[in-house]
């Protein structure tokens, strides 16, 4: 009676933890869209941007909050679907929502500038280094089901918090580090990131097929094969849509440019010739 008290608690606790920040960014995120949509010297925002956020951190709260998340705590393949939508499919749309170009737009000047700023500090240009998270991402997962971390987790309320927090997080900056969805003062070439992500692919295909063949701590054979299954052809398909997305800035990147492109552009000096 008591566990199933304490059981119930930790499942309240985790759900208000959670619950509360996404309301928050989807309450933020519209509210900064009417407040910069006021602004008549700037572009409505792109409704397309505001389903992806919406639609990506309802995807994240999915995977902590309600029976896919209660499901998970007993079932490896439902946690394996809570890890495709926490920590690939929601930072991928959260990323392409642009939230910190929209913020940007929203502040004033003076409060931008200091944003711009500090968005250019070594700490914040270390962590969305291609190959900082890369390894921040995928060898918290070999860290996570290698280990008896993927235990721990399911004992320990703020263990379980932690590692679903660094999921996302991970995810969200392996997708900014590779996306440049929005303005970023140090970028590496799409070779470079192609690389990369060729790397962060290969370590993701080999840990499902790892967890295939030598299941998680106390994870069943036939949940671990199942999950591991979900992993790699789950994990697949959202890094196709990844890699379309950058092949696709890459293409455009490269493509010649029209004179019509140039004028557009560059209004200012085709009105001076």
């Amino acid at each position: 009676m008591q566990h199933e008290l304490d059981n119930h608690t930790s499942l309240l606790f985790t759900d208000l933890f959670f619950g509360i920040p996404v309301l928050l960014a989807i309450g933020l995120y519209i509210g900064a869209i009417l407040t910069t949509n006021r602004r008549r010297h700037l572009r409505k925002w792109p409704w397309l941007r505001t389903i992806s956020f919406i639609a990506g951190v309802l995807l994240a709260a999915t995977a902590v909050i309600g029976p896919l998340a209660r499901q998970s705590h007993s079932d490896f393949t439902a946690h394996m679907m809570g890890h495709l939508l926490l920590g690939m499919l929601a930072p991928l749309l959260v990323a392409l929502a642009a939230p910190m170009t929209l913020l940007l737009r929203t502040l004033n000047v003076h409060a931008a500038r200091k944003l711009s700023r500090l968005l250019q500090r070594r700490l914040i240009r270390f962590f969305t280094h291609p190959i900082v998270a890369s390894f921040l991402n995928i060898g918290g997962l070999w860290l996570l089901y290698t280990t008896s971390l993927y235990t721990a987790m399911h004992t320990n309320l703020l263990l379980h918090i932690f590692v679903h927090m660094h999921v996302f997080i991970a995810g969200y900056l392996f997708t900014i580090s590779l996306l440049y969805i929005e303005p970023v003062s140090h970028r590496f070439s799409f070779q470079f990131r192609t690389i990369v992500f060729i790397l962060a692919l290969a370590g993701h295909g080999i840990l499902s097929k790892f967890i295939y063949a030598y299941p998680p701590e106390g994870v069943p054979v036939a949940q671990a094969r199942s999950g591991a299954l979900l992993m790699y052809y789950g994990g697949d398909a959202v890094d196709l849509l990844l890699i379309f997305i950058l092949f696709k800035h890459w293409y455009q990147s490269a493509r010649p440019r029209t004179r019509a492109t140039i004028d557009r552009e560059n209004p200012k000096a085709n009105h001076a010739t």
